[in-house]
């Protein structure tokens, strides 16, 4: 059975269920202009990869088994003499996720990896940009079940950015808040 087939049931809640709501809450005539997430970048900042290239290897690992896919690893564009970085010294990794790939991570982010963080009482929901993109910083990457906190090596935060098209901020956040996100409650 091919997996390609397979439609994420993160994608499917967001049109038979999502889609409407949000067409009928801010008055949208056509089905073009409904937000959606167009792409998610999950980033991995490894300061010490520079020195000891074992833990970026660590960190490369840790995102291919998180995210599903390769990522690609993020050099220096300037030195920083404080930082003891060169240019062009590897610091990070990176992965875009598209289509399947993208919902099912969300999938996982929201509904398993946020609720196994301790003490957690919501994500922030002031962190969008004033496109529609929201950031979230996340400070270990053992929240996510695929990791086996007993092998890693060092405790690795990321950033993960969601890519809207949305043309407001209120837009966005309200999609992601049909989408589950657990934002934190105001006041």
């Amino acid at each position: 059975m091919k997996t390609d087939t397979i439609k994420p049931r993160l994608s499917e809640f967001y049109q038979k269920e999502i889609m409407p709501q949000l067409a009928k809450k801010f008055g949208y005539k056509n089905v073009f202009q409904v937000p959606h997430i167009k792409k998610v970048v999950v980033n991995m900042g490894v300061g010490k990869g520079a020195e000891d290239i074992k833990i970026l290897e660590a960190a490369l690992a840790d995102l291919t088994t998180i995210t599903g896919q390769k990522p690609v690893m993020t050099r220096a564009k300037k030195a920083i003499a404080n930082f003891k970085i060169k240019q062009g010294s590897p610091i990070g990794c990176k992965v875009t996720l598209r289509g399947a790939k993208m919902y099912e991570f969300l999938d996982r982010l929201v509904n398993i990896a946020l609720p196994r963080i301790k003490d957690f009482r919501g994500v922030p929901s002031d962190t969008f940009d004033g496109s529609g993109n929201y950031a979230l910083g996340l400070r270990e990457q053992t929240i996510f079940p695929e990791i086996e906190a007993d092998k890693v090596a060092g405790v690795q935060g990321m950033d993960v950015i969601i890519v809207t098209s949305a043309k407001s901020n209120d837009e966005a956040r309200e999609m992601l808040r049909l989408f589950g996100m657990p934002f934190k409650k105001q006041g």
